[in-house]
């Protein structure tokens, strides 16, 4: 279901993670396949591929709500503080991807996701349509004049990471609380035993 592919783009490692989404229960699929793929995904990162699910009511020409599950998805790209490139370059612009000629509709399905810290990498995104294939290409420009030293310490925490900590926490707390209790208590320990030394 994915291809993980690495390549050096002016001077910098980039992994691009190519993913096709099976049609049942798209939305759900792709969203525990992110979070599968969360501990691969950096600033570095561009998942590619074809989603089969609309993101926003601006990616199907019905203008279809967005269901509960696409959503779901939603909320978890936000957690990863990943985004669409492309809806982000064009908030309001409506291009698809797909057209199902079975409905009569358009969409666009295929998205490239990328962390939102690594936004200014990229110089400018298009749909570039095709007459080979029901699908139409997504074309990514690299920025390579961005100032690479002013953003080489940019680091942002994946909130999932936190989440997943959640259910550790009191054990964690206990064991922080039980190692400063061992140390108090070794601490007496050895001022016992030099002040025994002492009154010699």
């Amino acid at each position: 279901y994915n291809d993980k592919s690495s390549c050096l783009i002016q001077q910098e490692n980039s992994t691009i993670l190519n993913i096709y989404v099976p049609i049942t229960r798209a939305s759900k699929f792709t969203k525990q396949l992110l979070l599968d793929l969360r501990h691969e995904v950096d600033g570095n990162t561009i998942i590619v591929g074809d989603f089969n699910t609309p993101l926003t009511a601006l990616d199907r020409s019905s203008r279809q709500k967005v269901n509960k599950e696409a959503m779901d998805l939603n909320y978890t790209l936000e957690q990863m503080d990943v985004t669409d490139i492309f809806r982000t370059f064009h908030p309001t612009t409506t291009e698809y991807t797909f057209h199902s000629t079975v409905h009569g509709t358009f969409s666009k399905i295929d998205h490239m996701i990328s962390h939102k810290t690594s936004l200014n990498k990229f110089k400018k995104t298009e749909i570039i349509s095709s007459t080979l294939s029901d699908h139409s290409g997504i074309k990514l420009e690299i920025n390579f004049k961005r100032n690479l030293q002013s953003h080489a310490n940019t680091w942002k925490l994946n909130n999932l990471l936190l989440k997943e900590q959640v259910q550790n926490l009191l054990w964690f707390k206990s064991e922080i609380k039980m190692e400063i209790l061992k140390f108090f208590k070794r601490s007496e320990e050895h001022t016992s035993e030099l002040q025994s030394h002492l009154n010699l």
